[in-house]
C-alpha cells in the first residue's frame, strides 16, 4: 500500500514537471508581440471579416492586445489609440486600416543611467514652433503633428536627441525615451591666477582678463580696459595716459588693438586718459607680450585683444551707471531663442557739469605744464581759460545663431572726442583758440562655423575709419593751422583649426588688409597747403601646428606668417615671420617657457609740431613708404619661469628685443633730432619679476621691471644713446583686501625718470647766428627726470536693490601724497630769444566716485 501511494505521488510530481514548461511557455507566447499585419489575419478568421490596408503602413508595428479585449470593436478601438491607424467599417463584413496623417503622441523622458524622471526638458516639433516641456513625472503628449515629424529632445546636461514621430508610434502607447548624459572631457588646463580676480597668465605667457570676475585694483574702481593692463609687469604709460601704453620700451602705435577682431586706430577719451571701451560688455581681454601666434599681424610690440560676450544669453542683462566724469548704459537683450541684441553707451558730462574729477583731469591736459625762463625762474603769465569738451561712445552687437554649426555675430563701434578751447594770455594780449573733433567708426561681422567635430573656420570681414580733424588759430586771430588725419582699412580674414589628434592642432588661415592713410596740412602765414596720401594691401597667409604632450609636460607652438606688402606704386616685399611658444614642466608646481617672434608693421604714428595745438593730440597715422619712413621690423627672445602653489606664485621672465626701421618723427624727439627723420633701430634688454600671495580674501603683490632701451641712429652723433622711453627700475608694490561686500586696494608705483635732452650751458645754448634762432643741445637724452612716485587706493561695496538688481559703489583717490612727478621736460625759443623749459606735470590728488546698477 506504501508502495502504491508513493509510486503515484511520484506520478503527479513528474506530470506536474512536464506540465509546468508547458505552462510557461504557454505564458510567454501569449506575451510575445506579434506583427499586426499577422494579427489582422488572426481576426480575418475568428470574425469572418476582411481588412484592407497597405502593408507598408503596418508592417514596421508589432502588437500584443490585452487579454480583456475579446470583443472586435474593443479591439479595433485599442490598434486606433495605440498606433494612431485610422479604422473604418464599410460593410458588414469590410474594413479599412490607413495611417492618420495628423497624430496625438506621448512619452515619458527618463535618463539612461537610473532611469529617473526628467522634469522640464523641452520636446520641440522640429523645423515648427511646436513645443511642450516635461511634466514633473517626466510625462509629455502632444496633439495634432505630423506623422512624418521629427521630435528634438533636450535638456541641460543631457546630450540633445532626435527621434521620428513614427518611431514613437510604432512602439505603441506612452513609450520611455532615454537621454544620455552629456559629458565633456576638459583637457587640463595650466593657468597662474595673480593680482585680482579675474587676470590668468595662460600656458602659452598671454595674459587673459575676464571682467565679469575682475576684482579690484588699486585707483580703479571700475574695470578700465587699458588702465587695468598696466598692471602688469613690462606694461606702462609713461605719460600716464590710456592712449600711450608702453610695452617693453615699445612706444603706443607698436600695440596692436583689436576689439571683435576690428583693428582699433584711437583708444582713448579725455586725450587718453580713459579708455574707450566699455568694460561691461567685454568679455575677454588678451594681452601677448611675445610668443605671438602666426594669425596676429602688425603691432610690433604687443597685441591687446578684446572681445564683447560671444554666446547667447536666455534672459536680459543689463546695467547703468556714473561717475565724476561720465555716466553710462549696456544691455543684451534675447529677441528670440536665436537672436540677441547687445549695446552699450557713454556720455561725458563735463560740458555742463564741472566735478573735482573733471578739473584735476582738465588741469593735466591743458595746465600740466610749468614754464620756467633759462634762469630757472617761474613764467607766470595771467592766462584765462575757456574750454567746451564732451566724448561719447556706442557700441553694438548682433548675434544670430544660424543652426548647431554655424554663427553670424555683427559688430558696430564709434567712439568721438570734440574739443572746444581758448587761451586768452592777458599779460601778453595774446589769444589761442583751438578746436579738435576725432573719431573713430567701425562695423564688422564674424560667421564662425562648425563643420565637422574637428574643423572649425572663423569668417572676419571689417571695415573701419578714424579722423581726427584739428584747427589752431594763433596770433590773435591772425595764423590758422589746420590738420586733418584719415585713415580707412578694409580686411578680410579667413581662419581654420583642425584638430589632427588628442595631442595635435592645426591652424591655418589667410588675411587680407587695405589700409588708407591720408594727412592735410594748411597753413595760412606763411602760407602752405599740404596732402600726402597712400594705400598698403597686406597679403598674409599663415600656418601654425599645435602639439601638446600627455599632462600636458611639453605645449608647443611653432608657426609662420608670410606677408606680401604693396604699397601701390612705391615698393612691394615678401617678409617671413616665424613664431614660436613653448611651455614645459621643469618640476613639480615649475613649468619653463621659452618664446620668439619675428613681427613687422606699416602704420606708425608720427609727432607732428609737438608744441602746436596745446600739446593736445600730437600723433598723426602715417603709412611705410620704404623711403623716409620703412616697414617697422621686430625680433624678440625670452626665457621665463613660473612657480604656482597653495596661491602663492612666482614668476620671472628675461627678454631681448630689438626693433629696425624707426624714425626720429616717430618717436616724440624734442631736441635737435626733432624734425631731421633719421632712420635708425633700438633694442631692449630687461627682465620682469612678480611674486603674488592670495589668500580667502586677500592678494598682495610686488612686480619689479628692469630695462635698458637705447637707440641707434647711423646719422646722429652719437650713434648710441637712451631711448626717450629708457625706464630702468619699475616697481609696484600693492595689495588689496575683501570682507563680506567690502573691497579695499591700495598700490605704491615708483620708476626712475625718463631721459630728456637739456641745452648747453651759458652762452652755447642759443645759435644766434640763423633764423630762426635755435637752442644748442647736449648729448641726446643726457639728462634724466626725477624718479616718479605715485600711491593709489579704491573701494567697493556691493549690495543688493531687491531680488534683481544688484548696485555697488566705489571711491577712488589716485596720487594719495599729491606729488608732482614730472612726466616730460622740453626746451623752446621765445620772441625775445630767451629760452624757455617746459615741464608736464603729472595727476595730482584726483578724486573719484561711482555708483553702478546691475540687473
Amino acid at each position: 500500500m506504501l508502495k502504491k501511494l508513493r509510486s503515484s505521488l511520484f506520478g503527479l510530481f513528474l506530470g506536474f514537471l512536464v506540465l509546468l514548461p508547458c505552462k510557461t511557455q504557454g505564458q510567454d507566447e501569449q506575451k510575445t508581440p506579434a506583427s499586426l499585419i499577422s494579427y489582422i489575419k488572426t481576426l480575418e478568421n475568428k470574425f469572418d471579416i476582411k481588412f484592407s490596408f497597405i502593408n507598408e503602413d503596418l508592417e514596421a508595428i508589432n502588437i500584443t492586445v490585452p487579454e480583456n479585449l475579446v470583443a472586435l470593436d474593443d479591439i479595433l478601438s485599442y490598434i486606433e489609440v495605440q498606433f494612431q491607424i485610422k479604422t473604418q467599417k464599410l460593410s458588414d463584413r469590410y474594413y479599412t486600416l490607413t495611417k492618420k496623417t495628423l497624430v496625438t503622441i506621448c512619452g515619458k523622458i527618463l535618463d539612461n543611467f537610473a532611469e529617473n524622471n526628467i522634469p522640464g526638458a523641452t520636446i520641440e516639433v522640429f523645423g515648427t514652433e511646436v513645443a511642450v516641456t516635461t511634466a514633473a513625472d517626466g510625462t509629455f503628449s502632444l496633439n495634432d503633428i505630423p506623422r512624418n515629424a521629427t521630435l528634438k529632445v533636450r535638456y541641460l546636461g543631457y546630450n540633445t536627441k532626435y527621434i521620428a514621430v513614427e518611431n514613437l508610434i510604432e512602439k505603441g502607447g506612452c513609450p520611455k525615451i532615454l537621454m544620455a548624459q552629456h559629458y565633456e572631457q576638459l583637457e587640463e588646463v595650466i593657468v597662474y591666477k595673480f593680482l585680482t580676480n579675474g587676470i590668468i597668465k595662460e600656458t602659452d605667457a598671454s595674459i587673459t582678463l575676464n571682467t565679469a570676475e575682475f576684482g579690484i585694483l588699486p585707483g580703479l574702481i571700475e574695470p578700465d580696459i587699458l588702465q587695468t593692463v598696466q598692471a602688469l609687469p613690462g606694461i606702462k604709460s609713461i605719460d600716464e595716459t590710456v592712449s600711450d601704453i608702453n610695452v617693453r620700451g615699445g612706444t603706443n602705435d607698436q600695440n596692436l588693438i583689436l576689439w571683435n577682431g576690428i583693428k582699433m586706430y584711437q583708444s582713448g577719451h579725455f586725450f587718453g586718459l580713459i579708455s574707450a571701451f566699455n568694460p561691461y560688455l567685454t568679455d575677454k581681454i588678451t594681452v601677448i607680450k611675445n610668443g605671438t601666434p602666426a594669425v596676429f599681424g602688425d603691432g610690433v610690440s604687443s597685441v591687446i585683444q578684446m572681445e564683447t560676450d560671444n554666446e547667447l544669453s536666455t534672459h536680459f542683462t543689463g546695467g547703468a551707471g556714473f561717475n565724476f566724469i561720465s555716466g553710462d548704459v549696456y544691455g543684451q537683450i534675447p529677441v528670440t531663442d536665436k537672436i540677441e541684441l547687445q549695446f552699450s553707451a557713454r556720455r561725458s558730462t563735463t560740458d555742463f557739469l564741472n566735478t573735482p574729477t573733471y578739473s584735476k583731469f582738465f588741469d593735466r591736459a591743458f595746465q600740466d605744464s610749468k614754464v620756467t625762463n633759462q634762469n630757472n625762474v617761474a613764467v607766470d603769465d595771467e592766462i584765462l581759460r575757456n574750454e567746451s569738451f564732451f566724448f561719447y561712445d556706442f557700441t553694438g552687437k548682433l548675434l544670430y545663431d544660424i543652426n548647431d554649426q554655424h554663427q553670424l555675430r555683427l559688430s558696430f563701434i564709434n567712439i568721438t572726442n570734440n574739443l572746444d578751447y581758448t587761451e586768452n594770455n592777458l599779460t601778453d594780449m595774446e589769444t589761442t583758440n583751438s578746436l579738435l573733433f576725432q573719431t573713430n567708426l567701425s562695423v564688422g561681422g564674424q560667421l564662425q562655423s562648425q563643420w565637422t567635430d574637428r574643423l572649425s573656420s572663423n569668417l572676419n570681414v571689417y571695415y573701419s575709419r578714424y579722423n581726427l580733424d584739428a584747427q589752431s588759430l594763433f596770433n590773435n586771430q591772425i595764423q590758422l593751422l589746420f590738420q586733418n588725419n584719415q585713415v580707412l582699412e578694409n580686411a578680410i580674414k579667413l581662419n581654420t583649426d583642425y584638430t589632427i589628434s588628442d595631442k595635435f592642432n592645426w591652424n591655418n588661415g589667410y588675411q587680407y588688409i587695405e589700409t588708407g592713410i591720408a594727412n592735410k596740412t594748411v597753413l595760412s602765414q606763411p602760407f602752405l597747403d599740404s596732402e600726402i596720401k597712400g594705400v598698403i594691401r597686406i597679403h598674409a597667409p599663415h600656418t601654425e601646428i599645435e602639439y601638446q604632450a600627455d599632462d600636458n609636460k611639453f605645449i608647443g607652438k611653432a608657426g609662420v606668417r608670410i606677408n606680401y606688402i604693396e604699397n601701390l606704386g612705391t615698393f612691394s616685399k615678401f617678409l617671413v615671420e616665424p613664431r614660436l611658444n613653448l611651455s614645459f614642466r621643469l618640476a613639480n608646481y615649475i613649468r619653463g617657457e621659452i618664446l620668439g617672434e619675428f613681427k613687422s608693421q606699416t602704420t606708425n604714428q608720427i609727432i607732428d609740431l609737438e608744441q602746436n595745438f596745446l600739446g593736445i593730440e600730437k600723433r598723426r597715422w602715417t603709412l611705410a613708404d620704404d623711403d623716409t619712413l620703412p616697414i617697422t621690423k621686430s625680433k624678440q627672445g625670452s626665457i621665463g619661469i613660473n612657480y604656482e602653489k597653495n596661491n602663492f606664485y612666482l614668476g620671472l621672465e628675461g627678454f631681448y628685443k630689438k626693433v629696425d626701421g624707426i624714425s626720429t618723427s616717430t618717436q616724440g624727439f624734442q631736441n635737435q633730432n626733432q624734425f631731421n627723420g633719421e632712420i635708425g633701430s633700438y633694442d631692449v634688454k630687461g627682465m620682469e619679476f612678480l611674486i603674488n600671495k592670495k589668500g580667502n580674501n586677500y592678494s598682495t603683490w610686488l612686480s619689479y621691471t628692469y630695462n635698458k632701451n637705447d637707440y641707434t641712429f647711423e646719422t646722429i652723433v652719437p650713434n648710441s644713446f637712451p631711448n626717450n622711453l629708457d625706464i630702468r627700475h619699475t616697481l609696484t608694490f600693492a595689495g588689496t583686501y575683501s570682507y563680506k561686500n567690502l573691497q579695499v586696494g591700495l598700490g605704491a608705483n615708483f620708476r626712475s625718470g625718463k631721459p630728456f635732452t637739456e641745452p648747453q650751458d651759458g652762452d652755447l645754448a642759443l645759435d644766434t647766428s640763423i633764423f630762426p634762432v635755435q637752442i644748442n643741445y647736449k648729448s641726446p637724452n643726457s639728462s634724466q627726470l626725477p624718479d616718479y612716485i605715485r600711491v593709489d587706493a579704491s573701494a567697493i561695496y556691493k549690495f543688493n536693490i531687491g531680488r534683481a538688481v544688484k548696485a555697488n559703489a566705489g571711491v577712488s583717490v589716485l596720487n594719495i601724497t599729491n606729488r608732482k612727478n614730472s612726466l616730460n621736460k622740453y626746451y623752446r625759443v621765445t620772441e625775445d630769444n630767451e629760452i624757455e623749459a617746459v615741464e608736464s606735470i603729472s595727476l595730482g590728488i584726483t578724486p573719484n566716485v561711482s555708483f553702478r546698477l546691475h540687473f
